[in-house]
């Protein structure tokens, strides 16, 4: 049987702004809360990432010569709205409308993110991020301007990178909360202004468009550590709670009953106002998009008794002895990529778009060809998967994105965690000249290109 990919797939990268762009107080570009982190001895500040405001020609002509067809970038918000509900910047703007037209001069379909974390400073600051129905109007704001500019050449877009992520601990910093309790009812509160956000958005786009949205989870797969029934429990509920809740809300526009009963039990104020089911009424999918990189075991008996769903794996994640491991701890399981698959497609059947899957590794240039067996041996295994969900499960998949193709800082400003299949010269606290120098993967996952999928050899 041929595992020759449709003629439409879509072969790319995807990164964000913060991690690439760099030049944070140029073009007007207003301050994002990750101005403000400092450089630590394991990461660096966020000033200059690998300056591709300056380089993206460049690294547009590496991934049309790797034979890319799709780039997901994000618009930072500050960029072209410097106070984030304020006017817009002219010069911001231009630079993003280059970057739409020299990408597709080059074959490569643009996908925009339209937020992946870095909340403009002013915002934060005064409005203590998403948890203020006030950003939420300033972002739909924001993100109906970029549909009117964009709409008519960018086929392909995000409203929120990894919404799920919300209702973990790591969302107060990525909704830019700067202070107050942190309780759990405050992340189901952000959750519920982001689902409004993203439903208005993704129905302005429909009425305005042709193109094409879809919601983005962090999809791990998290399988029960033992036999134990409550282990069991604990997965499904995770899985119910951090994903299946809000393609529910994507897909169909409601919540899922478990965790609707959660919130009137616990009583959760989440702001529901009487207009956000309207919203979700006309609320549809045209694609699922999610990022897969690990899976990880829950322990049932490390989780406090009386903890939600959602904040489990803070307590009770557990390493699984089967699997190998990164430097990081984060597990190499492609067989699960196939599972996320193959049953979110079975559920909702809306076709699916994998649009970030990598393998972080610290590495170091001499002067010779990179030689990274281990990140070909893990795209090729997940691609093995992906083919398997396609072609044993039936599941429709839109294409295939790596993260972070050509090396950036990771997500915590780790310049020593490479996803890349280009590397970049610099350290955390070194710039030296930032040359970019393919690596053995990059020749590798070029000739998968040109086969279409069909060569992983």
């Amino acid at each position: 049987m041929s595992r020759t990919m449709p003629e439409s797939f879509l072969w790319g990268n995807s990164t964000s702004s913060m991690q690439t762009e760099g030049a944070f107080d140029e073009g007007g570009k207003g301050k994002s809360v990750y101005d403000t982190y400092p450089a630590t001895a394991h990461s660096s500040d966020w000033h200059v990432a690998i300056d591709e405001y300056h380089r993206y020609l460049e690294d547009f002509d590496l991934m049309a010569q790797q034979g890319i067809n799709c780039y997901r970038f994000q618009i930072s918000w500050s960029r072209v709205n410097p106070q984030g509900d304020g006017d817009f910047n002219s010069e911001g703007i231009d630079f993003y409308s280059r970057m739409i037209d020299e990408l597709l001069a080059r074959g490569i379909q643009p996908m925009i993110c339209l937020y992946h974390f870095d909340m403009p400073l002013h915002l934060a600051e005064k409005y203590n991020g998403f948890i203020d129905r006030h950003v939420v109007k300033a972002f739909v704001r924001y993100a109906q301007k970029m549909i009117d500019l964009f709409g008519d050449r960018v086929q392909y877009w995000l409203t929120f990178n990894e919404q799920n992520l919300y209702l973990t601990t790591q969302g107060f910093k990525i909704s830019g909360y700067l202070h107050g309790p942190r309780s759990s009812a405050e992340l189901f509160k952000i959750t519920h202004h982001l689902f409004v956000a993203h439903a208005q958005i993704a129905n302005y786009l429909h009425a305005k468009t042709n193109a094409q949205i879809g919601g983005m989870l962090a999809y791990s797969e998290v399988y029960p550590v033992s036999a134990d029934p409550k282990d069991n429990l604990f997965a499904r509920q995770i899985d119910e709670f951090m994903n299946k809740n809000f393609l529910d809300v994507f897909v169909n526009g409601k919540y899922s009953t478990e965790v609707q009963q959660f919130i009137a039990n616990q009583q959760i104020d989440i702001d529901w106002q009487t207009s956000d089911q309207a919203l979700f009424n006309q609320l549809s999918s045209d694609f699922i998009a999610f990022s897969y990189y690990q899976s990880l075991t829950i322990s049932s008996r490390l989780v406090p008794a009386g903890m939600a769903p959602n904040l489990y794996l803070d307590y009770g994640a557990k390493e699984n002895p089967f699997l190998n491991v990164n430097e990081w701890g984060w597990s190499i399981d492609p067989l699960g990529f196939r599972d996320v698959l193959s049953k979110t497609y079975n559920q909702y059947h809306i076709p699916m778009f994998p649009i970030e899957n990598g393998l972080g590794v610290r590495e170091e240039y001499h002067g010779e060809i990179l030689q990274d067996d281990y990140r070909i041996a893990y795209h090729r295994a997940h691609l093995q998967a992906l083919q398997d969900a396609m072609f044993e499960d039936g599941v429709q998949v839109l294409g295939y994105l790596g993260w972070g193709l050509i090396d950036i800082p990771s997500s915590s400003g780790n310049m020593d965690k490479r996803y890349g299949m280009v590397y970049v010269n610099r350290t955390n606290h070194d710039l030296r000249d930032l040359q970019r120098i393919p690596k053995q993967s990059y020749w590798w996952f070029q000739k998968v290109i040109q086969s279409n999928g069909a060569n992983l050899d």
